[in-house]
């Protein structure tokens, strides 16, 4: 049974999510992610001004009239949302927990897909892999997806990029949309291959979720520290000068490796905290990858 507050939780960010892509995402969506290219679908009769180049010359002869071959769009794509749900994902240092920003984003992301008829499946993973709900259509499939970011509860703790890339690659046997939703707070050497190597099969997108305390610890003195991944405890004294230029040296070493590996691959990011509405992270994405579409 659901708890009355994941349910309005639940609801709340459907209603959220809806209007959000109703009123921005909705058509930039569409004309950055577009379909397959042009599909068959019925043969008719030849009329004045059709193509020669389209008559099917194998109905022409068996029907002794022409008859040309009509195409669509093939707008139908498959999105794949790869969600980290390691246990760096339960903190947040504002109002709310990298995991329910993941799940809003995951949301917003579900609903500009159906509403341009896409499927949608999701894969979440830790240091294995912990659920796979195949890609579907329709606003309870989206609803089951949201639920199960929200209140699934992972047996793994660590982080495993590598593997939820290798086995989307299996499963996915078709082209399709992987937004990768992780901290990556792993070594970006240990995951670097296997991002080149999806992203050559498929459109890969990574979403940089952060929490402002993770980059900048304030300076109030002694302070434990505990590995949310592994458990580990770290006595800190914030205040030593040596000690806070070590942290900062450290993060910045690990950001720029992350997005050299970004950059090496190909695949483009969409970074997103805690602090700040995503919405704006979202939108910049989408005229990014408009514009450069356009010159393309």
């Amino acid at each position: 049974m659901l708890s009355n507050e994941l349910m309005a939780k639940i609801r709340r960010i459907e209603l959220h999510t809806k209007r959000l892509v109703n009123d921005s995402f909705a058509g930039e969506y569409h004309s950055v992610f577009k379909g397959r290219g042009m599909e068959f679908d019925e043969v008719r009769p030849y009329q004045p001004g059709d193509e020669i180049r389209t008559i099917d010359w194998n109905v022409t002869a068996r029907m002794s009239q022409p008859f040309v071959k009509r195409y669509m769009e093939a707008r139908e794509l498959t999105v794949m949302l790869v969600v980290d749900a390691s246990g760096s994902g339960d903190f947040g240092s504002v109002q709310r927990f990298k995991r329910e920003v993941a799940a809003e984003l995951a949301a917003v992301l579900s609903f500009a897909a159906t509403n341009n008829n896409d499927r949608v499946g999701l894969l979440i993973f830790t240091d294995r892999i912990e659920l796979y709900i195949p890609p579907r259509k329709g606003r309870r499939h989206i609803l089951r997806m949201i639920r199960e970011l929200l209140a699934f509860e992972p047996v793994g703790r660590g982080t495993a990029i590598s593997l939820a890339l290798d086995t989307v690659t299996r499963l996915c046997k078709r082209r399709s949309i992987v937004f990768l939703v992780s901290d990556f707070q792993a070594p970006a050497d240990g995951y670097r291959r296997a991002l080149f190597l999806a992203n050559r099969r498929h459109d890969v997108i990574a979403v940089d979720l952060h929490d402002p305390l993770e980059t900048a610890i304030a300076d109030v003195g002694l302070l434990t520290l505990e590995d949310a991944e592994t458990g580990e405890l770290l006595w800190v004294d914030t205040s030593d000068r040596r000690w806070r230029a070590h942290f900062a040296a450290n993060v910045a070493a690990h950001e720029t490796a992350k997005l050299a590996g970004f950059r090496q691959v190909g695949v483009d990011r969409i970074a997103v905290d805690t602090e700040h509405d995503y919405v704006d992270a979202l939108t910049r994405f989408f005229q990014t990858r408009a514009t450069r579409q356009r010159h393309h």
